[in-house]
């Protein structure tokens, strides 16, 4: 019998790509986004889950629903309203579990964040870290986290979280990391030391199918990484080598970008608008968060397949088609 899954969030990165992955694993493949852009060969739904809750009718036969949309981590710009994430990462989450419920569906894999455990010091910290996030938009994933696993909604609801999420796509740090190395506008960091957690958009949607299918996964949380701990620093020296720019033999001293962060921040508070350098983006860019996913290899069996230095001539090459 042909399985049917929901996709929330279809037009995003992930979303976009956990839909093209299901068709090829034989899945009757559902796409919901705001925009109805879905890959080819899903059944697009147009619908605002923030807005309105989805009609039950479309949902009424699916097996499984991967929940995904929801309002991203601010990364740039204008500080938003911290209050907005509620609306749509809280209640649009809620009203999508009422009506999976009286339809009768099984089972809910949603897609949360790191960001919604408060992971201080070192690592690698892993589902056993408690404490509340240390933002707003993690303490709104964390309360739809509690909706999905203790409301009592569906029989067996599953949580993802997932670090930094890495492949072909335009959007997020890395790619800006890569282009501004490409024109020449990313200084040469000082090695901090730093471990930050990664994972390609491939393995995190083979770790989502595999949690959709193996019922040891009922009622957990699982973290999801490719393994690896990387470095701003080890980051910067791929990226160099494989765009065949030279390193330079000087680095920018830590104070001083301290001191170019804390700068930032005073022009933001001035305009009303994030400056491109600040103390947030100095902490992006030298601090870390380095998580475990041995919970998932050791009861799923993940185990991830890409590395980001084998997977940087690839997403290069995207880049630049796109210019």
């Amino acid at each position: 019998m042909l399985r049917q899954a929901l996709v929330t969030g279809a037009s995003g990165f992930i979303g976009s790509h956990l839909c093209s992955y299901l068709q090829r694993q034989g899945w009757f493949v559902r796409g919901l986004s705001r925009s109805g852009i879905v890959p080819d060969g899903v059944d697009a739904v147009v619908c605002d889950l923030a807005d309105k809750p989805v009609p039950e009718e479309i949902i009424r036969d699916v097996d499984v629903i991967f929940h995904l949309a929801g309002k991203a981590h601010a990364l740039s710009g204008s500080w938003i309203d911290e209050e907005e994430y509620f609306p749509v990462n809280v209640k649009a989450t809620r009203w999508l579990l009422e009506v999976a419920k009286t339809a009768g569906v099984k089972r809910v894999v949603y897609f949360s964040s790191v960001k919604a455990m408060s992971a201080r010091g070192s690592g690698p910290h892993d589902e056993s870290c408690g404490g509340l996030p240390m933002d707003m938009y993690g303490r709104s994933k964390l309360m739809a986290e509690h909706l999905v696993l203790h409301g009592s909604f569906v029989p067996v609801p599953v949580v993802i979280r997932p670090v930094m999420v890495y492949g072909n796509t335009e959007k997020g740090n890395l790619p800006k990391m890569i282009r501004a190395i490409r024109d020449g506008r990313f200084p040469p960091l000082p090695d901090t030391r730093n471990q930050r957690s990664m994972v390609h958009v491939d393995d995190i949607v083979h770790a989502a199918l595999l949690t959709a299918e193996n019922p040891a996964a009922a009622g957990n949380v699982y973290i999801v990484t490719d393994g690896q701990a990387y470095s701003t620093r080890q980051m910067y020296v791929w990226i160099c080598e494989t765009l065949q720019k030279s390193i330079p033999g000087w680095q920018l001293p830590f104070p001083v970008l301290k001191a170019l962060a804390k700068g930032g921040d005073v022009i933001g508070k001035i305009r009303g608008r994030r400056f491109m350098f600040d103390s947030d983006v100095l902490e992006k860019l030298t601090g870390s968060e380095f998580y475990s996913s041995e919970k998932i290899q050791h009861e799923l069996g993940f185990k991830a397949q890409h590395h980001l230095k084998e997977t940087l001539p690839e997403m290069i090459r995207y880049l630049e088609q796109g210019r």
